[in-house]
């Protein structure tokens, strides 16, 4: 795979977890999200950890936007529990959303296991001002496992040179 260097194409990491975010658990999904991102070819940090909810997630995928990165990643708050909302989250920042990609991720998951279908994660972009430049920020939202994270870097890792030139504006 030819990349670009990996100081041109800086991204986020945001790991979604309460336990993870209050030090009760270690972010092994977080660690195997920047693993995976680098292998892009992406210059990410260490991963941004906040806990659930709706205030806290878009704080922090607001945050990697306004960093003006062109890829944020998410892994956690996708599920069924009653804290689970990054969806909802992610859905206040973007401006357009991309189900097909999201659908992959959870046809592609669901190889894998079939709690996949319980995974409610979105995909969007969001839409630069025109005053900042042309393009946006791809959000991706995968699960918490690191097993599912893995698994949906697999799928969405070759997808992301022609997503992210389409997003920055890139001809078809």
């Amino acid at each position: 795979m030819t990349s670009p260097s990996p100081a041109a194409r800086p991204a986020t990491a945001i790991t979604v977890s309460d336990r993870s975010s209050d030090g009760r658990r270690e972010d092994e999904s977080g660690r195997v999200l920047v693993t995976a991102l680098r292998t892009y070819g992406y210059a990410v940090d260490e991963p941004v950890v906040v806990p659930d909810g709706v205030e806290s997630v878009a704080a922090a995928l607001r945050g990697a936007v306004g960093q003006r990165h062109r890829l944020v990643v998410t892994t956690g708050g996708t599920g069924m529990g009653p804290r689970d909302l990054t969806p909802e989250a992610t859905r206040q920042v973007i401006t357009r959303d991309n189900p097909g990609l999201a659908e992959l991720l959870r046809h592609e998951g669901a190889r894998h296991t079939p709690y996949a279908a319980a995974s409610r994660g979105v995909v969007g972009v969001v839409d630069w001002p025109d005053d900042v430049g042309v393009g946006g920020t791809l959000v991706v939202n995968l699960p918490g496992r690191p097993s599912a994270v893995q698994e949906g870097m697999d799928v969405l890792g070759p997808l992301l040179e022609h997503l992210i030139d389409q997003v920055a504006g890139g001809d078809h």
